[in-house]
C-alpha cells in the first residue's frame, strides 16, 4: 500500500539554488551540525519550510568512497534543495566524493573550511585549511571539474593568530579564481588550541561587518553569513546587502521558528502554520522507518524543540526523550506526547 500524500511523503518542488536565480530575495539556510542535520532532522525541517537550503552533516571524502553509501548519503526526496557537506584535503578524493555525491541526486557540494574539531585537525582539513588558501583553491577546482552541480565552500575568518582581514580575503580570492559558485562565511576565528568545538562556536567573538566587507569588495559573488544568528527574522534583518544567511543551532532548538522562513525569504507561505500537522507528517515518517528497521528515537531526538515556549513543552520533550528509546516504541507516542501541549497558546 503506498504512503499517504502527507506533507513528509511529498517531494520538494522545485527550488532556486542561489548560484543560478537571482530574485532579490537573499537565500536561506540550515547549517552542517555533526551529529544533528542527519536524514530524519531534513526531513523533518523540510515539513516547515520550502524555500530552506538544507545541509548534511560534514562526511569525510574517504568514508563517501569507502563506506557504507547509502546510510551515509542517502537522502528522502522531501529534502530537495540539499546539500551535501564534505571535509578533506585531498583534490582526487574530494573529486571522487563529489562525483558520488551528484550520483546520489544532490543539489550542490559545500567544501568544509570551518570545522575546529581534532579529529578534523588530525585530518589536515576543515578550519586547518584556512591557513593553505592555495590548496583550498585546488580542492575547489578540482571539484568542480568532477561535477555539474553547485560547489561552494564554508569558512571562518580565520584561525588562531591570523588576521582577519588577510585570511578571509585570501581564500575568497582563491575559491572563486577556482570558480567557486559562493562562500559561506561563519563570522568568528577558529582557534586551533586552548578551545573545544563547543566553545569555539561561541568564545570568539563574532564579526558581521568582516563578512560585509568581504561582500563589498566582491560585489558580484555570493556571500552568505552564518554564525550566532538567533532566529530566522534576525537572519532575515541581517540578510540586508549579503545573499544569504544561515541558522544553526537556533533553528535545531527552536524547530517550529522555521515556519517563518518561506514568509520572510521566499514571500510565500509556509507549507503548514500548524505544529501537529507537522506531528502528523513526522509520525508518518516515522512508521516507513520503523518499517525499514530503524528506531523511532532516530527520528524523535530531533523534535524535542518543536514547542519550544508552549505550555507542555516540557512534558512533550520528557515523553519523547524518555518513551522513544524503549523496544517497540510506535510512531503513536509522537500523538501521545502531542496530548500534553496546549496548542492554543503561541510559543
Amino acid at each position: 500500500m503506498s504512503a499517504p500524500d502527507t506533507l513528509s511523503s511529498r517531494a520538494a518542488p522545485s527550488i532556486r539554488t542561489p548560484y543560478r536565480v537571482k530574485d532579490g530575495l537573499p537565500l536561506f539556510a540550515v547549517a552542517p551540525m555533526i551529529d544533528w542535520t542527519d536524514r530524519h532532522c531534513r526531513t523533518f525541517h523540510r515539513q516547515m519550510t520550502r524555500h530552506a537550503v538544507l545541509f548534511t552533516e560534514m562526511v569525510v571524502a574517504d568514508a563517501a568512497i569507502h563506506g557504507p553509501r547509502e546510510r551515509l548519503l542517502g537522502f528522502d526526496p522531501c529534502e530537495h534543495a540539499v546539500v551535501l557537506q564534505l571535509g578533506g584535503s585531498d583534490p582526487a578524493k574530494l573529486a571522487a566524493a563529489a562525483r558520488i555525491g551528484e550520483s546520489f541526486g544532490y543539489d550542490e557540494i559545500n567544501l568544509n573550511v570551518g570545522c575546529p574539531s581534532d579529529r578534523v585537525q588530525s585530518g589536515t582539513f576543515g578550519a586547518c585549511l584556512m591557513l593553505q588558501p592555495e590548496l583550498v583553491g585546488e580542492l575547489v577546482a578540482a571539484m568542480k571539474a568532477a561535477v555539474t552541480i553547485p560547489v561552494t565552500v564554508k569558512c571562518r575568518l580565520g584561525v588562531d593568530d591570523q588576521d582577519p582581514e588577510e585570511a578571509l580575503d585570501r581564500v575568497a580570492d582563491a575559491v572563486f579564481a577556482a570558480s567557486a559558485d559562493g562562500l559561506w562565511v561563519h563570522a568568528r576565528k577558529a582557534w586551533l588550541k586552548g578551545l573545544s568545538p563547543k566553545e569555539n562556536r561561541e568564545i570568539p567573538p563574532l564579526d558581521y561587518e568582516r563578512v560585509r566587507r568581504l561582500k563589498a569588495r566582491l560585489p558580484n559573488r555570493f556571500i552568505g553569513l552564518n554564525g550566532g544568528i538567533g532566529s530566522v527574522a534576525e537572519g532575515r534583518r541581517l540578510a540586508e546587502g549579503l545573499d544569504g544567511v544561515m541558522l544553526g543551532r537556533a533553528a535545531y532548538q527552536n524547530p517550529g521558528d522555521l515556519m517563518n522562513v518561506d514568509p520572510l525569504f521566499g514571500d510565500a507561505p509556509a507549507p503548514t502554520s500548524d505544529p501537529a500537522a507537522v506531528v502528523a507528517a513526522m509520525a508518518d515518517y516515522a512508521e516507513r522507518h520503523l518499517a525499514a528497521g530503524g528506531r523511532l528515537s532516530h527520528v524523535t531526538r530531533h523534535m524535542l524543540g518543536l514547542f519550544a515556549g508552549r505550555p507542555g513543552a516540557r512534558a512533550w520533550r520528557q515523553a519523547l526523550s524518555d518513551r522513544a528509546v524503549r523496544p517497540g516504541a510506535g510512531p503513536e507516542l509522537l500523538f501521545e506526547a502531542l496530548e500534553h501541549v496546549d496548542l492554543s497558546q503561541a510559543a
